[in-house]
């Protein structure tokens, strides 16, 4: 017979709550958890994760799941689980170890915050639920605040359409050595869509809670995804496919009048699936997900919310919310008091900004910010939902960079299924114009792209855009030193095959204090 206990809390979280998933509101329970369960099936299936690091600690995942794509296939009860951290991957150093509820309110998902860790350091863990034994991940600390670091390496990933390809992106990334990878948004998708498609949802669009989870869940399932989560801490920000498309704060691309109702229960879902902060856990329809991380003296990564606070998208079509191809006749567009971020995250990141100002700042952030006009000849066009369709927000920030002397700014982006390669200028109308930060945006682990024809019109009408390909798949690995930083394309043979394999389309380098990107010869 299965026994039961009293919790025992880890002193960083509170974990104690359940969630009612009508109203979003978390409340008290002293439901005792259950030591010795029986599962199903083995209650790993999404695997494990960690992320948002810190030079003396971590954040781990795991969620307990053995019927994943069905609501998970537990009791509504909570189900103890142990952890531990150690030195080394046999486990025969173990450093910090605890247990925590996995409770029925959070789909039975744990957010483990381990501190009392030495910085920039690699770990081990594993999770136990009774007699069974999750897989062995593998995390770093962050460097000690005042350290100086050689050299630091990311990867950058968004757009992991489930249907419309392998994420053999993932497998690819594993081999990387890096130290970090960092995702920036559409890590599921709500929607069908697509050609050639090699695998399918298991259920239509999600709405509720329970539909997310499984959505979640599904994309968990893929062992290169789980694989990439197990050798490497995450940062994690969304974009617009984590709830329903071109979302902007609370109103949605149809308008739907119950859409905060929809919102809570997909910001439920997806902190339930990320390894975040108790800080990120949402509260009603609101969640706080922005956040800093600095590798010691090399480099701050300022980690962006480009949806939950927006303006709506200016001069979208009739009767409709979101995104929208126009011309300068849209005066919307052009209003001063359209944001991105919101008042007070765009104050947030200046200041983040001014504070570090003499290493380099990597901004990870939804959507390109670069000016991108898609049509040839003299008229101008936008697309409302990246920065184009917010000139005023995107200048605010760039001449921030003038004016606090931020010379080594980076901006990495996603959303647009393209590797763009940009010199971002308070004037992109000017070729005269300098550089004030340099973007990489990649292109999407497998969601399809636009045809490279109309990528190379946007090159030639954009001068200060270095690259525009639509027509491969892939990530970008960066290097950081403490004179350039260095990106490298990499580019999937064919994203249709789960044998895809990888190559460098092309690198591109930033010099410390110089803004602008310069094409690497040979590589």
């Amino acid at each position: 017979m299965a026994t039961r206990r009293r919790a025992a809390l880890s002193p960083a979280i509170d974990d104690r709550t359940f969630v009612d998933a009508a109203s979003g509101f978390w409340t008290p329970s002293s439901e005792p958890a259950i030591v010795s369960p029986r599962f199903v099936g083995h209650p790993f299936t999404l695997g494990v994760a960690s992320g948002s690091p810190s030079p003396s600690g971590v954040v781990l995942w795991t969620r307990l799941a053995p019927d994943p794509l069905h609501g998970g296939g537990m009791d509504p009860v909570p189900v103890a689980v142990r952890w531990e951290v150690a030195s080394d991957e046999r486990f025969a150093s173990v450093v910090s170890s605890g247990s925590i509820d996995a409770l029925p309110g959070r789909g039975h998902s744990v957010h483990v915050e381990v501190e009392g860790l030495r910085p920039d350091r690699w770990y081990w863990y594993r999770f136990f639920a009774g007699s069974e034994v999750s897989a062995v991940g593998r995390t770093r600390t962050l460097p000690a605040a005042r350290a100086a670091v050689r050299q630091w390496r990311i990867g950058l990933g968004s757009c992991q359409q489930y249907e419309q390809g392998y994420f053999s992106a993932h497998r690819h990334l594993r081999d990387e050595d890096l130290d970090l990878m960092v995702f920036v948004g559409d890590y599921i998708y709500e929607s069908s869509w697509g050609n050639n498609l090699v695998r399918r949802h298991s259920a239509p669009e999600p709405r509720t809670v329970d539909e997310y989870r499984n959505r979640h869940a599904q994309y968990k399932t893929d062992p290169d995804l789980q694989s990439l989560h197990a050798a490497v801490p995450w940062l994690v920000t969304w974009d617009d496919h984590e709830v329903d498309n071109d979302y902007a704060a609370d109103q949605s691309e149809d308008l739907d009048p119950a859409f905060l109702t929809r919102r809570s229960a997909a910001y439920q879902a997806y902190f339930e699936h990320m390894p975040l902060r108790e800080s990120a856990r949402p509260r009603g329809s609101a969640m706080l997900l922005y956040a800093r991380y600095d590798v010691g003296t090399l480099a701050r990564f300022h980690l962006l919310d480009g949806r939950q606070y927006r303006s709506a998208q200016a001069c979208p079509r009739s009767g409709r919310g979101g995104a929208n191809v126009v011309g300068d006749t849209c005066r919307a567009l052009f209003d001063e008091r359209r944001t991105m971020l919101g008042a007070e995250q765009e104050r947030w990141l200046a200041d983040g900004l001014r504070q570090t100002r003499d290493r380099w700042n990597v901004v990870a952030q939804q959507t390109l910010m670069a000016r991108a006009d898609p049509k040839a000849g003299a008229v101008q066009q936008y697309w409302t939902d990246a920065w184009d369709g917010y000139p005023a927000a995107r200048q605010r920030l760039l001449q921030q960079l003038v004016d606090d002397q931020v010379r080594s700014c980076v901006v990495l982006s996603g959303d647009a299924h393209t590797n763009f390669v940009a010199d971002l200028k308070l004037d992109f109308s000017a070729t005269r114009s300098r550089a004030v930060a340099t973007e990489f945006c990649g292109t999407s682990v497998t969601s399809q792209g636009r045809p490279q024809s109309q990528s190379d019109v946007m090159l030639r009408e954009n001068p200060h855009l270095k690259l525009v390909e639509s027509d491969r798949r892939g990530y970008v690995v960066l290097d950081l030193t403490g004179a350039t930083l260095t990106a490298r394309l990499r580019v999937l043979s064919d994203v249709k095959m789960p044998t895809s394999t990888v190559s460098t389309r092309a690198s591109f380098s930033v010099t410390a204090g110089t803004p602008g990107a310069r094409r690497v010869r040979g590589a």
